[in-house]
């Protein structure tokens, strides 16, 4: 079985090579994030509550997101693998995720902190369709504009420095301890995040044949 969790700090690649692990393998990308946001919108029982929560401002907890994420991995796109990104983010989740799934294969990204203030400093998301540029690396064809829809290109508040530095405070505190969890169970294959995602592409595939 092909289950994957990616570890890494914001800004590791974590998603880019998601996309493409998940078209090659034919398994599905799952974040968190995604899972909240389709929830919501379906308005299901638990996006109710998920709603309800983060318009309070709280933090939605271990628990309710273990929960949603169990909903989605017993889904029919998943019974050949997944990858998660994003999830877990804490001990207690890891451990949940544990007693649901055994069998997994972590892939943690190890980067310096000044590439992924780099990358991310640099980024660009399209307005409309969500799709990712990068000033530096991966520019538009048209400055502003995105190649794909049309729509307006902006630099997110979480990627500027200041936001960037306290998101991988977060990283630090809260998902770091995980990599030692999964070392422990000799699950974990530390990959350089640091070279171009299809050169990384390649390394991933020599390793998860």
């Amino acid at each position: 079985m092909n289950n994957f969790i990616f570890l890494g700090p914001p800004g590791a690649g974590k998603g880019s090579l998601a996309v493409k692990v998940a078209a090659d393998y034919k398994i599905p990308h799952i974040s968190t994030g995604d899972i909240f946001r389709a929830n919501i919108k379906a308005q299901t029982p638990l996006g109710v509550k998920v709603k309800a929560i983060i318009d309070s401002g709280s933090l939605v907890s271990d628990e309710l997101t273990f929960e949603l994420v169990k909903d989605r991995l017993a889904q029919d796109d998943c019974k050949n693998g997944y990858i998660l990104d994003g999830f877990p983010r804490t001990i207690p989740q890891a451990e949940m995720l544990e007693g649901l799934v055994s069998d997994v294969k972590v892939v943690n990204f190890e980067i310096k902190d000044e590439i992924v203030i780099k990358r991310l400093s640099t980024r660009r998301v399209c307005k409309a369709c969500g799709a990712n540029y990068n000033v530096l690396t991966l520019k538009p064809k048209v400055e502003g504009i995105c190649d794909k829809c049309g729509g307006e290109l902006y630099q997110r508040d979480d990627d500027k420095q200041e936001s960037i530095l306290h998101r991988m405070d977060v990283y630090r505190e809260q998902t770091e301890p995980l990599i030692n969890f999964y070392k422990e169970k000799g699950k974990i294959t530390d990959l350089d995040a640091s070279i171009e995602t299809d050169i990384l592409l390649g390394k991933f595939k020599e390793i998860f044949k």
